[in-house]
């Protein structure tokens, strides 16, 4: 069951209980990691040791259309949680592509 996150956020989230995987790296190290919350403006990344505050992290992962590759920075941290993190850079074919997924999974929740 997919769930969307309500808040006061430009965009809204869907939580992905069955996640999706996110390749990030930053600082000279290279994760794997299960995304837990996803939207337009960023998603949130299920890790043991986040990075901290305002760092800027490269993002790799896919969706049905393609792959998706985005600059983010994090916005929240918790150790032992996790990391928000919100999109900087995205190509235009790369947005898109996000787009059709995010509107495809809104639309099962309606």
């Amino acid at each position: 069951m997919l769930t969307a996150t309500k808040s006061l956020r430009r965009y809204p989230r869907i939580g992905l209980p069955h996640g999706m995987t996110v390749e990030w790296q930053a600082g000279g190290s290279h994760e794997i990691a299960r995304v837990a919350t996803l939207g337009l403006g960023g998603l949130f990344i299920d890790v043991q040791n986040p990075r901290p505050l305002g760092d800027v992290i490269q993002l790799f992962f896919r969706v049905p259309d393609g792959e998706v590759r985005a600059r983010a920075i994090v916005r929240d941290s918790h150790p032992g949680k996790g990391m928000g993190v919100e999109f900087t850079y995205m190509a235009s074919d790369a947005r898109a592509r996000l787009n059709r997924l995010l509107s495809k999974l809104l639309s099962l929740e309606s």
